[in-house]
Formats: C-alpha cells, sequence, structure tokens
C-alpha cells in the first residue's frame, strides 16, 4: 500500500519525534491520526497546521478501553482501518546527572516506563491487528533508543523498557507476519531538540556531535523520514529489525 493511501497512527503525535512524522506522513499524503495524553492544544493545533487529512484523538495509551475507543474514532472518520501505528509515547525527560542512580533508582520508576512503553504498545497493536489484518496490509513502526547498545548515559529505567520493546517488536513480527503486518524498530540516541531531551546540557549533545561520522546530532524530522521507509512499499520484505538512525554513532 502506497503511503498517500494508508490510515496512520501515531501515538504521542503531539510533540517532538510525533509530531515530526506526523508532518512527515501528511506531507506524503496519508491521513494521520495525532494520539495525545494531556497535550491536546498542541495536537489540534498540528493537526489543523496539517489539514483536513488530520485528526487530533484522545487516549491514554496504557488504556485498553481508552486506545480501543480511539481507534474506533479514527476509523470511522476517516472511512476504514487504520494501516500503520507509530508507537511513540513516551513519559520521560533525559536530564543527565539528575536522572536516578542504579544504587537508589526505585522500582517504580521502572514500572512507570515499562507500563508506557511496553502495554501502550501491546495495547496499541492489539487494538488495530484485526484492522490490518483484514486488509492483509499492516505496519507498525515502534520508537526504542540506541541506548540498550551504547549506553553512553545509564538512564535505568527508559533504556530497559526499550529494549524490552525490542524484544516484542521482534516476536510480534513472527506472530503477524503471516497475515501481511510487519513490525519494526527505528532507534535513535538524543535529538536535537525535542520536550524529552531538552533539559540535557548542551555540552551532551556537543560531545556526542563530534562522535558521529556526520559530526551532526539527529534531528526529530531526519529521524521521522525512516519512518516513511518502514511504512512504504520498499521495506515490503523487512520485518522483525531494528535501524539505528543516529548519524553513525552506533554501526550496528
Amino acid at each position: 500500500m502506497e503511503i498517500r493511501d494508508q490510515i496512520v497512527l501515531i501515538t504521542g503525535g503531539a510533540r517532538g519525534v510525533g509530531a515530526a512524522a506526523a508532518r512527515a506522513f501528511a506531507g506524503q499524503g496519508a491521513r494521520v491520526a495525532i494520539n495525545w495524553r494531556s497535550s491536546g492544544e498542541r495536537a489540534e493545533a498540528l493537526a489543523t497546521e496539517l489539514g483536513e487529512r488530520a485528526l487530533a484523538v484522545q487516549a491514554d495509551v496504557t488504556d485498553r478501553a481508552g486506545v480501543d475507543a480511539m481507534v474506533a474514532g479514527v476509523e470511522a472518520h476517516f472511512g476504514g482501518p487504520v494501516s500503520t501505528v507509530v508507537n511513540n509515547a513516551l513519559d520521560y525527560s533525559f536530564n543527565g546527572d539528575a536522572r536516578a542512580q542504579m544504587a537508589d533508582i526505585p522500582w517504580a520508576d521502572m514500572e512507570r516506563q515499562f507500563t508506557t512503553v511496553i502495554r501502550g504498545a501491546l495495547n496499541v497493536i492489539q487494538a488495530t491487528a484485526p484492522g490490518m489484518t483484514a486488509q492483509k496490509f499492516g505496519r507498525v513502526v515502534n520508537i526504542g533508543t540506541n541506548l540498550f547498545q551504547n549506553p553512553v548515559v545509564p538512564y535505568h529505567d527508559y533504556t530497559a523498557a526499550k529494549a524490552a520493546l525490542l524484544s516484542l517488536t521482534r516476536t510480534a513480527a513472527g506472530d503477524l507476519g503471516p497475515s501481511g503486518i510487519t513490525v519494526n524498530m527505528i532507534s535513535g540516541g538524543l535529538l536535537r531538540t525535542t520536550d524529552a531531551s531538552a533539559a540535557t546540557p548542551e555540552a551532551v549533545f556537543d560531545l556526542i556531535a563530534s562522535m558521529t561520522p556526520l559530526r551532526s546530532v539527529t534531528t526529530p524530522e531526519e529521524f521521522a523520514d525512516a519512518a516513511l521507509f518502514f511504512a512504504s512499499p520498499w521495506s515490503r520484505a523487512v520485518t522483525g529489525q531494528n535501524l539505528v538512525v543516529d548519524g553513525g554513532l552506533v554501526r550496528d
């Protein structure tokens, strides 16, 4: 299915990577549902910017009933099943030395990340898979991180949850592949600049840029372009994979 014919649901779509992905898909003619939990004004503003082919939809991805209602609303609005999902919802701040340390990080921090990242992705995949199966086409793009390959800053809770998401990506690919659904991951490092990375000191950005072959920190727009590849016909034989998009910092 060409991107222009797709209905794309982006969780956490009002800000940062999610907003960049919404603009990228809309730019290719897709109909885009911008999910938000607490950024309603930004989601509505983005939907207005993108025009009639965009819709802002509220749901907490950790609430299965809310996700089911959201998906039903998106499909009713656009007149067809969701064909592509970008699992981007996140509740985290990359705050450098202010992060929780291994000696005292509470389990509640770990649980919060697993709930948002894993339960959220599972809810959205399960809610959209029936529609994808019915049309024998689906694309799931999970947003990961290069920190589980190169943990330059030990964000224990965030990194562990994203590593688990990679495992879910690979196992889901096996289950859903016979239905024509591919499941892949895009992993980046710090992006310049999102709300999540706003607390990162400028010196850290400069250090990371100096270590990449491209001598730059990846932008949300550059990162979002990779999602277009996984949703496009060009990736029709690719599933269960993790593509690192970080300017070559991690060469996987």
